[in-house]
Order: C-alpha cells, then structure tokens, then sequence
C-alpha cells in the first residue's frame, strides 16, 4: 500500500514564500526517488503555515528520499526560516483522484 504524509511547518514571519520556493525546487527528482504525489499549500488567512502532502510508492522510499543531497540541502537552508513547529500525520493510501491504481500498489 502506498505511503502518505501530510505535515505542516510554521515559518518565521516574511519567510513563508522563500521556504515555498525551496519545497518546490526539490521536486524534479521526487518522482525517481519514489514520490508519487508532492503537493504545497498555503491558507489564505494564515501566513505562516505551510502544508505539504505527499504519497510515496513505501515509506522507505520517502525515508531514503530525504538522505538525498538535494534534499538535504534544501532542509539545512531552510531550518532557519522555520520556527519548529511541526504536524505530521502518516497515512496507509487507498486511492484517490490523481493516483492510478498502479500507484497504490505495494512495491
């Protein structure tokens, strides 16, 4: 069954778009790490709060994905501009619009 996350980072103040530009300039290789859905949103009435939600073909696969130098890279230059708070909840993915079935398989 396929690996889901949806987690939320509170930025510090005027720092939400940078911390956005970073979480989407990793995602040209997401897709050979294993990811299969990578989303980023933002609410309208918080301007601190960023969610990302995410599907993986396994939980290796996203655990593996964040040893990548790229990765890490972009997690080290954005620690700064966050404040520490984080949610994560993880998720066995059943389906969905967006996923084919393949997609939901086990690896």
């Amino acid at each position: 069954m396929t690996y889901g996350c949806t987690t939320s980072m509170k930025t510090r103040p005027g720092c939400r778009d940078e911390v956005v530009a970073l979480l989407l300039s990793a995602v040209d290789g997401l897709r050979d790490a294993g990811c299969d859905l990578y989303l980023v949103g933002l609410s309208a009435d918080d301007d601190v709060t960023i969610w990302v939600t995410e599907a993986w073909r396994t939980k290796g696969h996203h655990d593996a994905s964040l040893e990548l130098p790229e990765a890490k890279a972009a997690i080290a230059k954005a620690m700064p501009m966050l404040t520490g708070e984080f949610t994560k909840q993880e998720v066995s993915v059943v389906g969905g619009l967006g996923l084919r079935s393949s997609e939901t398989a086990s690896d």
